[in-house]
């Protein structure tokens, strides 16, 4: 009940309370309604699916888009400075309402259309967030340690086709490591699992600090499937690429991230920070937690995640520096635009239709990556062939979703405009 509270608590903080429009869809079992929400004004629909025998108890409920025939997609956008019109006066209002903390960036060719910063990176000294400020990325890093694990591969100093044997022979075992293929690894079509388990729950943070320190956590992993057969999310894969990177290069994961991705390409607010050294601008996460009484507080997230970021995630940049990150890819600064394309493709010969080497593929031509845990809510979208590019980063969990929303309905309108 407790959750179920909460749940529905949370609803009404994000949306300003929701007014009825209309019944959509009604069935013995399940009943679709069309609402508005009431802080954006946006229309959004619920379903209910009740059991199929008495007592008829609620068995879910569901929030889903708007179908696009209530007119989802809002008024079309025939310019840049409508799209920054509207998504001013949309986090401002989310800002005002305390939904939205973070930095929001959209630009096209490089070149800054709206940057902001709202929200405080510290509430216990009430320091705001600034466009400098470094958020916590979250699954974002894994993009990282593609674009490093591609650049080897253009250097001929391993192949998407090498079995995981090559680097390491006996990880998760000799004859697993036989079948694992780094382009398994890249695609979350391992069969591997996630090394954030019981071990990582009970264990002080500051045991995890380097990539064979995390390793140690995924010792007792074993394949769930045969590699390349299906798709299943894997924090476990993208270590093991990180380790496969010092194994190639000789070389400390971190140093050579820095070295060969972070300053070629500008990024001079981005690393794997570790938390108990000073580190300035940092944000501090935080999740809304509601009473029955529907007072909010806040908890932050400091004892929550890790004591440092590795291959997988855990990172930290600033809405800026993934700008020149996503510009660098474009532009042929860190990999080259051939392999850029790769690895910005759906790769289903191995069963991975919406995920290329390390970065998630839409049918819309947005390619990127997401990151999210309690107090971290951060996205990269770069709308391929159009120029845009959007950086949404919140210290607020899931707080990015909505403006992440909002920028490809507004992206997508305006290039529906001739």
């Amino acid at each position: 009940m407790e959750a179920n509270v909460g749940y529905f608590l949370g609803k009404r903080e994000l949306t300003g309370g929701l007014q009825w429009i209309d019944v959509q869809d009604d069935s013995v079992t399940v009943a679709r309604v069309l609402l508005t929400q009431k802080l954006t004004g946006e229309p959004t629909r619920f379903e209910v699916r009740t059991e199929t025998r008495a007592p008829f108890r609620v068995s879910g409920i569901f929030q889903l888009p708007p179908s696009r025939n209530v007119g989802a997609t809002g008024p079309r956008v025939s310019s840049d400075a409508e799209i920054v019109f509207q998504l001013r006066d949309y986090v401002n209002k989310l800002a005002r309402a305390d939904v939205f903390s973070g930095t929001v960036l959209l630009a096209k060719d490089g070149k800054v259309l709206y940057s902001a910063a709202f929200g405080q990176a510290n509430k216990d000294f009430g320091a705001p967030n600034k466009l400098d400020t470094k958020f916590n990325l979250g699954s974002m890093n894994k993009m990282f340690t593609a674009v490093t694990i591609a650049q080897l591969a253009e250097q001929g100093k391993l192949s998407y086709d090498d079995p995981l044997s090559k680097f390491i022979p006996d990880f998760p075992s000799a004859a697993a490591a036989q079948k694992i293929r780094i382009k398994h690894l890249l695609t979350h079509t391992a069969g591997l699992g996630s090394y954030f388990n019981d071990e990582f729950q009970k264990s002080s943070r500051e045991r995890f600090r380097t990539v064979d320190d995390m390793m140690q956590l995924a010792k007792g992993d074993s394949l769930a499937f045969e590699p390349g057969t299906k798709w299943s999310y894997s924090n476990t894969g993208m270590l093991v690429l990180g380790k496969v990177i010092e194994v190639v290069t000789k070389q400390d994961y971190f140093d050579y991230v820095r070295e060969h991705l972070f300053k070629p390409a500008g990024m001079v607010n981005t690393d794997a920070y570790e938390l108990d050294r000073v580190n300035p601008n940092l944000a501090v996460g935080y999740e809304k937690e509601f009473d029955r009484n529907g007072t909010k507080h806040f908890r932050n997230n400091i004892f929550m995640h890790v004591m440092r970021g590795g291959p997988a995630g855990g990172g930290y940049s600033t809405a800026e520096d993934l700008l020149r990150f996503a510009e660098g890819l474009k532009s042929g600064k860190l990999v080259s635009t051939k392999t850029f394309e790769l690895m910005t493709t759906a790769k289903p010969e191995v069963n991975s239709p919406q995920y290329g080497y390390g970065f998630g593929v839409g049918a819309d031509g947005i390619v990127g990556h997401s990151g999210g845990f309690p107090g971290i809510s951060s996205n990269l979208d770069i709308f391929k062939g159009t120029g845009y590019v959007a950086v949404v980063l919140s210290n607020y969990g899931r707080g990015s979703e909505p403006v992440v929303q909002t920028i490809r309905r507004l992206v997508a309108s305006r290039a529906a405009v001739p």
